[in-house]
């Protein structure tokens, strides 16, 4: 049986997922700032962080107790580093958590409430109190300790001048003296992921005939750019990379671009390609290839919108006149046909069922939606791959943008 405490945090996680999707976008829209637009890593970790803080709160009420022996969650300290290595202030990294905890005490007060638990409001204050305390001063540990260990090393200036330069600090196409790399040159922005990752990519740039330009994230995060006076071949890149034997580095990649403003698009491409890598691990992720996708990942109303309108009535089940099947069946008839490249005499033996199977579910499929699947619609796709991935967004993209 649950005691009124014990209610309250049942009623609560029950709404989990709209706790941290409606705390994280308030935090990310109160205290702004343009690291998100340029770092896929930080967001999510961000994201994680503030799902991990409301975890934790809420075994602190069920616990009846701050238990001072529980550590704040690693995810949380890692955030904090990640902060202090993108230039995040530490003011606003707190002001985030304080802002949260305010939000999360909201919802508490709203669940006590409903359920006549108005009496033990003071206790569960207290808790919540003794976890913010917590939070806050792991978070200026960690911070702080990330801020004396990169100190002003050769590798944290070359960090921060590659950071300065996306945000529109460069002086045009030329070379930059302290980076020694040619920003009037072509490019294409790689995120390289995993131990080893910048041994491959010097391979990869001896491979290519390219200039490699990186800029250490952390630990075994690289960003990087591979820059030549002429054009290059991404059929040759991604030659090079399935090449290379070397385990667990994963690649985000951009695509080629001219010019200092090149420069800044061909990185942001591949931070949205990350977005995508992410949540689908694979060696290779490339914009051009995930474009729509990584778009819809980081617009939680795109998202929800093109599986509502597209896969939403085909899960109804609707369908089931004319040959149709039931939902799944239908979605996966339409799995099947786009991966035979819309030919319907080679869904047919993959999916062990005649053509004319095939063809009555299709019909089926294109009167649920009301349109034609010739040519099949691209959002019909994108919205497959979101429920493939089974991660709906629910982050909305930090302020800033770059000029292109």
């Amino acid at each position: 049986m649950f005691d009124g405490i014990g209610i309250v945090v049942w009623r609560l996680r029950e709404r989990r997922e709209e706790i941290v999707r409606e705390i994280f976008a308030r935090v990310c829209e109160a205290v702004p700032d343009a690291t998100g637009e340029r770092d896929t890593e930080y967001v999510e970790g961000l994201r994680a962080a503030v799902s991990a803080a409301v975890d934790f709160g809420l075994a602190d009420i069920e616990r009846g107790q701050a238990s001072s022996s529980v550590a704040v969650p690693a995810v949380a300290s890692e955030q904090a580093r990640r902060a202090a290595r993108a230039g995040v202030s530490l003011d606003a990294v707190l002001r985030r958590y304080i802002l949260g905890h305010t939000l999360l005490w909201d919802y508490v007060m709203e669940e006590a409430e409903r359920v006549g638990q108005d009496g033990a409001l003071r206790e569960m204050s207290r808790l919540q109190a003794g976890v913010l305390h917590r939070f806050v001063q792991e978070v200026t540990r960690a911070y702080g300790a990330e801020l004396g260990r990169a100190g002003r090393s050769r590798e944290q200036r070359r960090a921060e001048r590659v950071r300065a330069l996306l945000d529109g600090a460069g002086a045009g196409d030329r070379v930059d003296p302290e980076l020694g790399y040619d920003l009037g040159a072509e490019h294409v922005g790689v995120i390289a992921r995993g131990e080893g990752a910048v041994q491959t990519l010097r391979g990869l740039a001896r491979t290519l005939d390219r200039r490699l330009l990186c800029a250490a994230q952390g630990e075994g995060t690289i960003w990087a750019w591979l820059g030549g006076r002429c054009g290059i071949e991404m059929a040759a890149l991604e030659r090079a990379l399935s090449g290379d034997s070397r385990a667990g580095v994963a690649f985000a990649v951009g695509e080629p671009a001219r010019g200092y403003q090149g420069w800044r698009l061909t990185h942001r491409q591949a931070q949205a390609a990350l977005v995508v890598a992410l949540r689908r691990p694979r060696l290779l992720t490339r914009y051009a290839d995930v474009a729509l996708l990584a778009t819809a990942l980081k617009d939680e109303v795109l998202a929800r919108a093109l599986v509502e309108i597209f896969l939403a009535p085909l899960r109804d089940g609707r369908g089931n006149g004319n040959g149709g099947g039931g939902g799944a069946v239908l979605l996966q008839t339409l799995r099947a046909y786009l991966a035979a490249d819309c030919n319907v005499s080679s869904a047919a033996p993959a999916l062990g069922v005649k053509r004319k199977t095939v063809e009555n579910r299709l019909h089926t499929i294109e009167e649920l939606l009301g349109r034609t699947l010739h040519p099949c619609p691209a959002e019909i796709e994108v919205a497959l791959e979101l429920e493939e991935i089974g991660d709906m967004p629910t982050f909305v993209q930090e302020g800033g943008s770059f000029e292109q």
